[in-house]
């Protein structure tokens, strides 16, 4: 079974551009993050979980590697072992060091996006929750403790 897309899930505004800094060999604001790459212990397992999540199916899939394109970007889940090349001579954290960041998605309506999330399998680790900086939340972690938080602007 094919799992149901969230609801409303929004498409990223371009970003606005600078031009404060005109050199091509340095990142500047008119940079954009074209794919993250998250460690992950069975890509497989991944791949349903992004699968529910998210109600897309992947654009590469390999021994090593599932990636999903979301909007603008690609997500691409990266076996721990393979992860340990890449990034040589750093090494990749346990999944109980993953905590270190959160990934946010704007939605068009919190409630609705947690009411097909919950449907498709996915249990939230908190909300929806009305934020004081004017935001309403929740947010939900990947079998390997990334953390995903879906949003929307409050009045």
């Amino acid at each position: 079974m094919r799992p149901r897309r969230p609801v409303g899930v929004q498409r990223f505004a371009d970003p606005p551009r600078s031009h404060a800094r005109q050199n091509d060999q340095m990142l500047s604001t008119d940079s954009s993050i074209d794919a993250i790459t998250m460690f992950v212990a069975d890509p497989q397992r991944s791949k349903t979980f992004y699968g529910a999540a998210f109600g897309v199916e992947p654009i590469h899939e390999d021994d090593d590697s599932v990636a999903f394109r979301l909007q603008n970007i690609v997500v691409n889940l990266l076996a721990l072992p393979a992860a340990a090349e890449l990034i040589t001579p750093a090494t990749p954290s346990a999944t109980e060091d993953a905590h270190r960041f959160q990934l946010t998605v704007p939605v068009q309506n919190v409630d609705d996006t947690c009411r097909d999330l919950a449907t498709n399998g996915i249990e939230l680790l908190n909300g929806p929750l009305d934020r004081p900086w004017g935001v309403r939340t929740a947010a939900f972690a990947d079998p390997d403790g990334h953390i995903w938080e879906i949003a929307h602007n409050l009045g």
